[in-house]
């Protein structure tokens, strides 16, 4: 069997998905026990705003659709609840996900949770994550323009400005984003977070 150039990109993208334990966070598969607390959370115009595939309004219905979407084979990247190591308490989702520009990072936090550095923190975890698992160059992200709070995000792990484009959000239509790459160079010479 000859391997095409895309089959080998999407190899490159497979992760096993271990859980992940940072200073106060763990990233773990979503469970049932997160689907209250996700319909809460994600029931929430300002989050899916600044999201494609979040609908609105989000209900018990939206949040058990998406746990049994997680729990089908993915083919590439991992999707993990955000909870707080110190309770368990659910606070949002991450993930890596393979586009066609290659594997992106995508994050949301709940409302409540906002401002206490939770997304940074869960960021850098996946950065590490993805250019530890796998043999990829490149990791890409993109948030909306008016989205400061996740630009700031992006910035911390290092990530670089690398064009604009148009993202179909559910909730908000057609939207101007903003994208970041952050190439494996970069990423070794920011391994230590401290200095990012």
């Amino acid at each position: 069997m000859v391997l095409e150039k895309d089959d080998l990109e999407e190899e490159c993208w497979r992760i096993d998905c271990p859980v992940l334990v940072t200073e106060r966070l763990v990233l773990r598969p979503p469970h049932e026990d997160d689907l209250e607390e996700l319909a809460e959370l994600a029931n929430n115009r300002r989050v899916a705003e600044m999201l494609g595939r979040m609908p609105h309004p989000y209900g018990p219905a939206e949040a058990r659709q998406f746990l049994d979407s997680t729990r089908t084979d993915r083919e590439a990247g991992c999707v993990y609840a955000i909870a707080l190591g110190a309770n368990g308490a659910f606070i949002g989702c991450a993930g890596l996900n393979a586009t066609p520009r290659g594997l992106e990072l995508g994050y949301w936090i709940g409302e409540p949770y906002w401002g206490r550095g939770y997304a940074t923190e869960a960021a850098h975890a996946l950065v590490d994550l993805a250019f530890r698992a796998t043999s990829i160059d490149v990791l890409h992200v993109s948030c909306r323009v008016i989205n400061a709070g996740s630009r700031g995000v992006i910035h911390k792990c290092g990530f670089q400005y690398s064009g604009q484009g148009m993202l179909d959000s559910q909730v908000a239509g057609r939207v101007p984003v903003e994208r970041y790459r952050l190439d494996r160079k970069t990423w070794v010479s920011l391994r230590s977070w401290g200095m990012a």
